[in-house]
Formats: structure tokens, C-alpha cells, sequence
């Protein structure tokens, strides 16, 4: 069923966009004032009347900065024009509203503040992939150093539009107003951290199936659909049951992490862990239970009750000898989901072909940066290329952490999280994440939208929670917001 969730468009998505509206009869110029019409009327919606400052830049985003300069002036604020090229130099549609422009253009470097209270940041959009420098960096430097309200055309100068970099001198805007979807330099960071509120504006734009995969910003219309299902006849083996394998000395990290996998519905969990720390784990929770297994065949064993539908390896684990053979022991029966976190990542640094060449696509792997790194090496591109090639390598699921945590199926679908507080950063949010993820897997969620889920639910019971969290606070804050994604 199609996916009716918010796509997210690349820079050369929006310029193919652009280019087949303009070959089916919608002119440039027609989509440079309706962009134009699109920020002066946000604008309007959020702030009164005052002195405005617009700084254009040599391209199509300056003309929609002529766009507004007019429109406000029209509908009488006080409007000046800060313009990087003379009205005479500029080109195609941008010279046509240049000189529809009834404001003056000033030139100079050295740009007068004086009497001004908000500024329109038109210089550059999505496409620059360039240092900022040159006046139109004299004017974002001074427009920061003012402390001046910011609104940014399309995106903050200086961010990426693919990568969400930011350049030292990119202005903090507090409303952006792109068109027709966001570019993922709206949901990366740190660009993501500059846009303030993001506005999609319609503009006309036609887009046709460009062909790739999609990638979306992660919502639950994304994953709803797929979401577990209560029902009246369910049972705990319906609801499935979790394997988290527990180390001997880290005995926090599975804790955490089955505690979350109860927390989103799993029917059971169970901490599988070395005979010596069974007496470590057995005091935690009541309802976690608790199996000693001294070697692989008592593993084995264990694991095979097919009731026992999920494991999670790694936090807590290891960087052992046992670790690597409990990862390869779960990833060979492929009628089994599997999460791999942490050590059950790290301990494959030096070889990490072979842990490509066990995964499946009923596995998710959720690295961190750091992690990352040692299994995929410094693969080229942004954060989202980086983790669909990771998926395409290794043929699971990538959930690659972070603020702007993406997880990348090996089909390419691809989703950003955006609602991740900063309060997460504290020690066990990941082993949480995990357990989160692995309950829902044990309630038979398709691997990429249980992934996709289990971030969105983790930033959305951590925001709820919010300031003083600790990671046992985000599995006790779940069922509020279960509650709410599972309404009727």
C-alpha cells in the first residue's frame, strides 16, 4: 500500500521538478512569484508590519527575493533591498522580477542595519556547494552579529541541500519556507538546527516517479499501518517472545534493553546470559526472565523453541570470542529476527566481510558514528547515501544513529528521524532504542517500519519525559504515547 507520509525530495529531484513544470507550459517566471507569494504570505502570518531588509542573491532564490521585496512593499512595510548583483546584471527570470522590483537595489558591503527588524535571507538556496564569502558573507556575519530575526528562502545560506552541512557564517533562521517538499538539508544536522520552522509551500511544481527509492521524514503514517495490533484473543507467545542476550560484567545494558522490549508489547523477554552473572540479572524485574546458558550448545538449545521469535546481541556483551559465535549462531536461522547493537557490531572491526556475508533481511543492525565506522569504513557521501550503501552492503536494515538518526532499508527506502530530544544523550538510550525495537520485532513488525518506529517512539517517550531523563525513563514514559499512536 503506498506510503501517504511527507516525502523528502533531493536537490536534483526538485531540479528535474522545476525543469519538467517549466516543458509542460508553466513558465519560471510564474513559479518565481508564486515561491515569492508563498514566503511574503508566511511572513505576513507571523509577524506584523516593521522594517524589513531582503537580501538577494545572483540566482533564481534572489528573484524570489524581488518577489518579496515587492509584494511586502505593496502591501505597505517598510522594504529595502540588499542585492549582490545590479539589477541590469541579473538573468532570465530573476531579471524580470528585478526590474519589476519597485525598491531600490543597494550594492554595498557595507550594509546599514540601522532601522531594520527583520531580514529575508534570498542570497542562495539548495544548490550552493561553495564556501560563503564575498559580501553576501560580510552581510550574513553582520544580520547574525544583530541578532536580527531571519527568514531563509528555500534554506539558510550555507547549508547543504543534500549533505545538511552548515558553513560557519549560515544564519539562524527562525522560519524557512521551501517548496513543494524538504530537501534533506532540512532534516540533517546540523542544517536541520538552522531552518527554525520549516514551511512546504505549493507551487506548482509537477513531480513525476522519479524512480528511486523514497525517503521520507519519519512519522507514524510511515509505519502505522504495520504498527502491532492488539487483540481480545492474544496471549504472551502471540505477542511473541524476546531473547536478549546478556554479558557478564555490563549487566545494565540488557537490562535496559529487555525492559524496553516488555515496554513495547513484547509478550516475553528473556536475558540470556553467562551461568556466573544469573544472579546479577534475577533481582532487576520481575516480569524479565532470566536463563543461564554456559556454552553455545546450551544457547542453541534454548533458541530452539520457535516461540522464541527475536534475539538481540550486544549491549552489554562483549568484545569477546563468545560474543562473535552468538551473533553468527543467530543470524544462521533466518526464520528468526535479530537486532545487533554495540559489541555485537565492534567485534567484527577487523573482519567485518564476515558478519556482511551472515546478515539477512529479517536483521537490523543499529550502529552508531563510531560503529559505523569500523564495519563500513569511511564511505563518501551524507548520512543518508552513507546508510543505503551500508544496507545495500550488507543486506539488513542500517538504523545509523544520531540526532538525525536514519535508518536505510537494502531496498533504499530510507527514512530521517527528526523528533530525537537532546535529552537522549545519556548513558543506556541506545540500549533502550534497542529493546524498543526488538519488542516490536517479537510482535512480528516488518523489520525497516519497526526500526522506523522504534526511533520515533523512542524520541517521543524521551520528549515526554524530558529534562532529568535517565535511559529507564524512556521505557517507563512508552505506554502514553503507545496509547496515542494506537488510538482508533
Amino acid at each position: 500500500m503506498p506510503i501517504a507520509a511527507p516525502r523528502i525530495f533531493s536537490v536534483a529531484e526538485i531540479y528535474a521538478a522545476d525543469k519538467a513544470t517549466i516543458a509542460a507550459g508553466t513558465s519560471g517566471a510564474v513559479l518565481m512569484e508564486n515561491a515569492g507569494a508563498a514566503v511574503a504570505d508566511i511572513m505576513r502570518a507571523h509577524y506584523a508590519p516593521c522594517p524589513v531588509l531582503v537580501l538577494c542573491g545572483p540566482g533564481n532564490n534572489g528573484g524570489d527575493g524581488f518577489v518579496i521585496a515587492r509584494l511586502l512593499h505593496e502591501a505597505g512595510w517598510p522594504v529595502r533591498v540588499a542585492a549582490l548583483l545590479e539589477k541590469s546584471a541579473y538573468q532570465g527570470d530573476a531579471k524580470i522580477m528585478a526590474e519589476h522590483c519597485p525598491v531600490s537595489l543597494e550594492t554595498a558591503a557595507d550594509i546599514d542595519l540601522q532601522n531594520t527588524a527583520l531580514a529575508v535571507d534570498a542570497l542562495f538556496g539548495v544548490g550552493l556547494s561553495k564556501p560563503l564569502s564575498g559580501t553576501a558573507a560580510l552581510w550574513l556575519e553582520k544580520i547574525s552579529a544583530a541578532g536580527l530575526p531571519v527568514v531563509a528562502v528555500d534554506i539558510p545560506s550555507g547549508v547543504g541541500g543534500d549533505s545538511g552541512t552548515a558553513d560557519p557564517l549560515t544564519p539562524q533562521a527562525e522560519h524557512t519556507v521551501t517548496f513543494h517538499a524538504k530537501k534533506p538539508g532540512h532534516v540533517l544536522l546540523p542544517g536541520r538546527d538552522y531552518c527554525g520552522t520549516v514551511h512546504v509551500a505549493d507551487i506548482g511544481l509537477a513531480l513525476s516517479d522519479t524512480g528511486t527509492p523514497p525517503l521520507w521524514e519519519n512519522t507514524p503514517q510511515i509505519w502505522r499501518q504495520a504498527f502491532p495490533a492488539t487483540k481480545a484473543g492474544d496471549h504472551k507467545y502471540t505477542r511473541g517472545h524476546a531473547v536478549i542476550f546478556g554479558g557478564a560484567k555490563m549487566t545494565g545494558a540488557a537490562k535496559l534493553a529487555a525492559h524496553a522490549a516488555m515496554r513495547a508489547g513484547a509478550g516475553l523477554a528473556t536475558i540470556l546470559c553467562p551461568t556466573e552473572s544469573f544472579g546479577t540479572y534475577t533481582g532487576y524485574k520481575a516480569h524479565l526472565l532470566v536463563e543461564p546458558a554456559a556454552t553455545q550448545k546450551e544457547r542453541a538449545a534454548f533458541l530452539s523453541d520457535p516461540r522464541k521469535n527475536t534475539c538481540l546481541a550486544g549491549p552489554g556483551l562483549g568484545l569477546t570470542k563468545d560474543t562473535r559465535e552468538i551473533v553468527l549462531s543467530i543470524l544462521k536461522n533466518k526464520d528468526k529476527t535479530a537486532c545487533l547493537d554495540a559489541d555485537a557490531l565492534s567485534v567484527f572491526e577487523k573482519d567485518p566481510e564476515t558478519l556482511f556475508a551472515a546478515l539477512h533481511e529479517n536483521c537490523v543492525i543499529t550502529p552508531h558514528e563510531g560503529e559505523f565506522l569500523r564495519l563500513f569504513g569511511k564511505l563518501s557521501g551524507d548520512k543518508i547515501t552513507r546508510a543505503r550503501k551500508a544496507a545495500a552492503t550488507c543486506g539488513a536494515t542500517v538504523l545509523l544513529k544520531g540526532g538525525d538518526t536514519v535508518i536505510a532499508a537494502p531496498d533504499g527506502r530510507c527514512v530521517v528521524n527528526t523528533n530525537a530530544p537532546p535529552f537522549l544523550a545519556t548513558a543506556g538510550s541506545g540500549d533502550v532504542l534497542a529493546g524498543i525495537l526488538t519488542g516490536l520485532l517479537a510482535q512480528h513488525m516488518p523489520v525497516f517500519e519497526a526500526a522506523a518506529a522504534a526511533a520515533w517512539l523512542h524520541g517521543a517517550a524521551a520528549a515526554r519525559f524530558g529534562s532529568g531523563l535517565v535511559a529507564e525513563d524512556i521505557a517507563e514514559s512508552l505506554p502514553p504515547v503507545l496509547q496515542e499512536i494506537t488510538k482508533p
